[in-house]
């Protein structure tokens, strides 16, 4: 029976264990992955919840692994890895992998912080990535209007005037040279804070997978560049050959930053 399979892929998991779980089918293919701080316990939700999605996931599961990550940081970090990576059915919501167009900024002749959306070259680095052009724009849009930064500087209001919101006073008039560029480029500055990591370097020392390993994750120049695990021990010079390397996109930006606004790093 269903329920009986089910309890024992639950019983095959130690308890307590942090880390990402798999959920594979009769294919031997991968058609769900997710986190958890307690990964039988987020097995036994799956596996007793009612709703549609759930009982053809029930169905189908017919075996369960999972990787002991040892903190729930590495875990969101390896989780968003990996479906990216398997694209599994069930992961509809976050399976996009491929990101062709970024945000990119430059000044432009008058000084002004220019943020424009464009494809992602080998030329540039972009500030953020996304899997469509239509994403991006959203999210141009959607920033312009948060920070009151100007829509013709952003690219999105082609004009040998001022921009549309400045006849609606949500743009102080950078389009028309009337807003001071110190005062302008402070409100992207306070973009880039908010939505990016430090441009700096910083090693994060977490919670290993046993009792005497640390994990930890490393970030340089704001870019972060892939996590490890290493002995319980003062950390020498050899750190970056602990750590595996992985790519930096949107996603990973914003668990590592969440996380250290959680906790006040």
């Amino acid at each position: 029976m269903v329920i009986d399979r089910l309890k024992k892929l639950i019983n095959e998991v130690p308890d307590n264990t942090t880390g990402v779980y798999y959920l594979w089918n009769e294919r031997d293919r991968i058609i769900y992955i997710g986190k958890s701080k307690n990964i039988r316990a987020r097995l036994y939700q799956h596996f007793s919840n009612n709703t549609n999605k759930a009982q053809r996931m029930q169905k189908q599961t017919v075996k369960v692994t999972f990787e002991n990550m040892g903190n729930e940081l590495i875990a969101l970090l390896r989780e968003s890895e990996q479906i990216k990576f398997y694209q599994p059915v069930f992961n509809r919501a976050q399976r996009r992998a491929i990101f062709i167009w970024g945000i990119f900024m430059k000044k432009d002749d008058h000084g002004y912080k220019s943020l424009y959306l464009d494809k992602i070259d080998k030329k540039n680095q972009e500030l953020m990535s996304f899997s469509n052009k239509s994403e991006g724009k959203e999210f141009l849009f959607r920033i312009t209007e948060k920070y009151v930064l100007c829509q013709k500087i952003n690219g999105l209001y082609p004009s040998n005037a001022s921009c549309f919101q400045y006849t609606l006073r949500m743009c102080k008039g950078a389009c028309i040279k009337k807003e001071d560029p110190l005062g302008y480029n402070r409100r992207v500055a306070q973009f880039l804070d908010e939505y990016f990591l430090p441009k700096e370097d910083k090693l994060i020392v977490l919670a290993g997978r046993k009792p005497n390993e640390k994990g930890i994750i490393l970030i340089e120049n704001g870019v972060y560049k892939g996590y490890g695990f290493i002995n319980d021990k003062p950390l020498g010079r050899d750190i970056k050959s602990h750590i595996q390397a992985k790519t930096d996109n949107k996603e990973t930006q914003r668990l590592i930053r969440s996380f250290l606004k959680k906790e006040g790093l």
